[in-house]
């Protein structure tokens, strides 16, 4: 396999294709057919590359966006992505039959739900009932040969001495990675940190349930400011480059919704009462979107990590936290008996 290195003409590239430099290109995948809600990213390297490929109706926006930059769809050597869901990950199946040679990497946790994805389908229906096909479509499974699977680290061999090193980052899921370009320093976090919106330069966490899990949240968070990187890739939306002043934001608005919905459970409120609160006192401070931004983008994102889904997972946390503690007073209960 051998990648077309003709130089692209970046003044001619159309709407939705970003140029990074070090042959790294944004594609706004548009997910539902709204901009500026999922970004892929093609590392055009000797072993080409494409980080995270959105929902079934990407695939094609990522084909027409890999032969735009010089590439033939069979040229295209790793397709990888940071987690399963289906924003990231629900047109796995279809890139890897418009992407005959390109080999998909995944968690380990992950990669049995790409090769039949009826489980995670199922599980998605009952969360998003008659909204599914509209957001996601249908994720079709992905050849179990084609699928390698990886644990706590990974490698991806961009050519030339370049690698994507994975490092295992759970909290916002159980099958989720990051990724770090050893040629750039560049860190692909995924939904590790939640959602940035370039906009209005908000960040706001993503805390889904049911794998919601604010301890390895924070442990991923200290592991993604321990790796030293130069430029954050989000997944929801583009590149950003105050690494560290953005991972410590992270962790700040993490703290404060999980806060704000601990207190709202505590004082005996419910889920409405919960994401009222956090309406209130949090989803408050951010930004308006500046004029011309698209309302239906920012209300698709608003629904992908908004203060329903993020609430709903803090407080399943909580639950499940709170189970936790119950079980280890009554064994501690038992054995002083």
């Amino acid at each position: 396999m051998s990648a077309v290195h003709d130089d692209v003409d970046v003044s001619g590239l159309p709407e939705g294709i970003t140029p990074l430099g070090d042959e790294i290109y944004a594609i706004d995948t548009m997910l539902a057919g709204y901009p500026g809600v999922v970004s892929a990213y093609l590392i055009r390297t000797e072993r080409p590359c494409i980080v995270e490929v959105g929902t079934a109706g990407s695939a094609p926006v990522l084909r027409d966006a890999v032969i735009r930059l010089g590439l033939a769809p069979e040229d295209l050597a790793t397709i990888v992505v940071t987690h399963i869901h289906l924003d990231h990950a629900g047109g796995t199946g279809d890139m890897a039959a418009l992407f005959p040679n390109a080999e998909i990497v995944v968690h380990e946790r992950g990669a049995r739900h790409l090769a039949d994805p009826s489980r995670l389908m199922a599980s998605a229906k009952m969360v998003w009932g008659d909204r599914l096909e509209t957001l996601f479509g249908q994720m079709h499974p992905t050849e179990a040969a084609r699928i390698r699977s990886v644990a706590q680290t990974g490698e991806i061999d961009l050519g030339a001495g370049r690698r994507l090193v994975s490092h295992y980052a759970p909290g916002h899921a159980k099958h989720h990675m990051g990724l770090v370009d050893t040629g750039t320093g560049d860190l692909y976090v995924g939904d590790a940190l939640g959602v940035y919106n370039p906009l209005t330069g908000d960040l706001r966490p993503a805390t889904p349930p049911p794998d919601f899990d604010m301890e390895a949240c924070l442990r991923t968070l200290r592991l993604f400011g321990d790796i030293g990187a130069q430029r954050l890739m989000f997944s929801h939306f583009g590149a950003h480059g105050a690494v560290a002043e953005t991972i410590d934001r992270a962790e700040a608005e993490l703290r404060l919704w999980v806060e704000t919905v601990r207190e709202s459970r505590d004082t005996g409120g419910d889920l409405d009462h919960a994401i009222a609160m956090v309406r209130d006192r949090v989803i408050s401070r951010y930004k308006p979107l500046p004029p011309g931004a698209s309302p239906e983008a920012a209300a698709v994102l608003d629904t992908l990590s908004g203060p329903e889904a993020n609430v709903g997972g803090i407080v399943h946390w909580l639950d499940k936290l709170a189970q936790e503690q119950a079980e280890a007073k009554r064994k501690a209960e038992e054995e002083r008996a």
